[in-house]
This record gives structure tokens, sequence and C-alpha cells, in this order.
């Protein structure tokens, strides 16, 4: 996430000057009204918290396991409705592309060796979070979010029947997660946008165990998705 928090910081940066520079409110309607839509954009990047299968035959050979992030993209669809000034329920229905690179190095016959697979997800999530910011100052204001999301893969294989020369990873049809994150909210003239950067932890595990070479050394896969988003409301 290195390169989202730096366009995140030049965002920061370059709309703040900009906006505290102007005077007056800009949009100065949208802090009146009760309930909100728009949109959100962003990317993320993917990953798994592991725990190994200490009963496991293969641990004598497999000298490691590496989970690589790899980037995707979301598109959501923002309802906001405001409890007080400064307190908004979200809902932010999403669609999300994701992907992973488990990597395995392991001994065989004296020699080592590596073996690799992706695991590429389609998601569907359904967060809802709870918006603290804090009073606007001019046309800007932060913010903290935090909320649960249930994801539903669209792309599971956990019902595909595994080939053990060629075997994948499985993971649960569905999860469940805590979110955590922050942003700035920029007034427009005719609409508000911000940046916002968030952390998914899942709480459920959701390994298939099917004792295959990839599934055999793990015993818990919990998910772990960072997300960069600009987001648009009118």
């Amino acid at each position: 996430m290195k390169k989202a928090g730096l366009i995140f910081l030049i965002l920061l940066t370059g709309v703040g000057t900009h906006l505290f520079s102007q005077q007056g409110k800009n949009y100065p309607a949208f802090d009146h009204k009760k309930v909100h839509f728009g949109f959100a954009l962003g990317v993320n990047t993917s990953d798994f918290r592991y725990t190994f299968n200490n009963d496991s035959t293969s641990l004598d050979s497999i000298t490691g396991i590496t989970i690589r992030k790899r980037p995707g993209f979301n598109l959501g669809i923002i309802s906001s409705l405001n409890i007080h000034e400064t307190l908004s329920l979200r809902f932010v229905p999403s669609l999300c592309f994701q992907e992973r690179l488990f990597q395995y190095t392991y001994i065989k016959k004296g020699q080592q060796k590596m073996r690799e697979t992706r695991l590429e997800s389609t998601t569907l999530d359904f967060p809802l979070m709870l918006k603290l910011r804090t009073k606007r100052l001019g046309n800007f204001a932060a913010y903290a979010i935090t909320g649960f999301q249930y994801s539903l893969d669209l792309a599971s294989q956990a019902d595909v029947d595994q080939s053990l020369g060629d075997p994948i990873v499985k993971i649960q049809q569905h999860d469940f997660a805590y979110q955590v994150g922050g942003g700035f909210d920029f007034w427009m003239p005719y609409f508000k946008f911000a940046v916002e950067l968030k952390l998914s932890n899942g709480i459920k595990n959701v390994i298939i165990q099917d004792n295959t070479f990839f599934m055999d050394p793990l015993s818990s896969l919990k998910t772990k998705v960072w997300w960069f988003s600009i987001t648009f409301e009118g």
C-alpha cells in the first residue's frame, strides 16, 4: 500500500491547499440533507493471516510459506444516513476484485524447490459502517470509520473437485470482517468527495481443509485487506 499512501498524501496536500484558500463554504445545502447517496472507486491489496497445522505430515519437507499481496480494485454504491452533525451510518455495497499468490518452498530429494498458485476472488461486500467526523472547517473535515462487513465470494471454488496433480487453494464462499480506517472530506461547489484508507480483518477461518499440498500445512486462513478509495456524494 505504499503507492496508495503516497497518492493519499498528494491528494490531501493539493486539494486541501486549494480548498483552504477559498472563501466561504461550498455546497452549504449538503449539511442539511438527512440522507446522501454516491459512489466509491478504489484499489486494494489483499492478504491472509495464517497459522500452521502442527499435525501436518508436510511440515517436515516444507521450509517456508509466503502469501504475497496483489493489487485489486473495487466499485461501491454509497448510502449515508446522518444521525448527527458529526455522526452518520453508512452502507456501501461493493463489487471487489482481489488476488493473492501462495508460494511454498520445500525440500525434495535433497534439493530446495518452490511451488506457487494464485487465488483470485470476486466478492460482493456489504459493509455497515459508523462514520465519526470533525465539524466542518470551511470546506474540509477529517473522519474515522469502523464497522462490520459480510462478503460473498462469487468466484469461490469451494465445490470444485480437487486434482491431486494440480491442486488449488480452496476457501469458503462466505466471510465476515471488522473494518477500521479514516479519511478526509472535501466540499466542492456541487458535490463532496473524500479520500479514505481502511483495513479489513476477517474474523472467520475460511480454510477448506482437504489435505492437499497447499492446504495440509495450514490450519487457519483469515482475510486481511487494505483499501484506498475515493468517494463522491451529492
